[in-house]
């Protein structure tokens, strides 16, 4: 028996929605699962990372299928796992938790799901440490979550898009800004003042992206919490978050931690992803355009 397992990529934070709301993309990794019977765990890897992801016990994937295993009190008699990778490698854009939930569905499915979806989604959020990405990589669409005595609430948003579909423009810099640096930059107290400010954007950023209001989303989508200090650190951000507005995005924000912007406009606009790629290769930074889609699709796992 083989497993196939497919996770979306996920954009998270969405400018005031820090470590509460993320979007599913339509951009996809993939893995298949084999039980081997010789004791040696293999990882073949394409694409995103192929060159430098470790190819055996020690990757991402495997630790998680691996934990699944420990779980379920079973032992792992060998595992092959072959990785076709979409999703780049810390750009914001969900990479650790679709590996995450990769290895655990996969596991799971080789063991005859002794998990539930709820199970595996709650564990994840618990090894990942926040739901913003895992949650919207499990349910797809758009999701929001909450902390509630020690457990994670996490509610996919219906989006009826009356005013309209929503495309997004990921535009990814060559640049190295690991989550735990992007993390260890934000203060730990925050003024009254900013988390009003940030409380009441959310709101409407969600209700925007539940409807596809851009011209809503344009006025909600500001931060006060984690942008302010992020993007200076990222060479040619601050420039290219304002050239995707003026070429036509409804909104711009840092994808996650980043170092990736995403845009959103009514339509693919090829001027978008153009302007903002040219003021990070004017800060000296190559980098690379996706363009995109919300992903109304969360991870799946069927048996081959």
């Amino acid at each position: 028996m083989k497993i196939h397992v497919e996770v979306p990529a996920t954009t998270a934070n969405l400018g005031p929605g820090f470590d509460a709301i993320g979007l599913a993309l339509n951009l996809w990794n993939e893995a298949e699962f084999t039980c081997t019977n010789d004791s040696n765990i293999r990882v073949t890897v394409s694409g995103e990372g192929e060159e430098t992801l470790p190819q055996n016990a020690e990757n991402a994937i495997a630790q998680a299928a691996l934990q699944i295993y420990d779980l379920a009190e079973k032992s792992c008699p060998g595992l092959h796992i072959q990785c076709l990778n979409r999703i780049p490698l810390g750009s914001g854009m969900g990479s650790s938790s679709a590996a995450m939930l990769t290895g655990m569905l996969g596991a799971n499915g080789l063991l005859g799901n002794p998990f539930t979806d709820e199970e595996i989604l709650k564990l994840a959020i618990e090894t990942e440490g926040h739901p913003d990405n895992v949650a919207p990589a499990m349910l797809g669409g758009l999701v929001a979550s909450i902390l509630h005595k020690e457990r994670v609430i996490s509610m996919r948003l219906p989006t009826k898009a009356n005013h309209g579909p929503i495309h997004t423009t990921v535009v990814l810099p060559d640049f190295d800004f690991p989550t735990q640096q992007a993390r260890a930059i934000l203060p730990k107290e925050v003024k009254r003042i900013d988390a009003v400010y940030n409380i009441s954007r959310a709101v409407l950023v969600t209700e925007a992206l539940r409807t596809g209001d851009l011209a809503l989303l344009g006025i909600a989508m500001k931060d006060s919490l984690h942008q302010p200090q992020r993007l200076p650190l990222i060479p040619g951000a601050i420039a290219a978050l304002e050239a995707g507005k003026k070429a036509g995005a409804a909104a711009v924000a840092l994808s996650g931690a980043g170092p990736s912007l995403i845009a959103f406009s009514p339509k693919e606009e090829p001027a978008i992803g153009a302007a903002m790629q040219a003021e990070f290769n004017s800060a000296g930074l190559d980098a690379r355009i996706f363009e995109l889609s919300t992903s109304y699709e969360g991870a799946e796992v069927t048996i081959v």
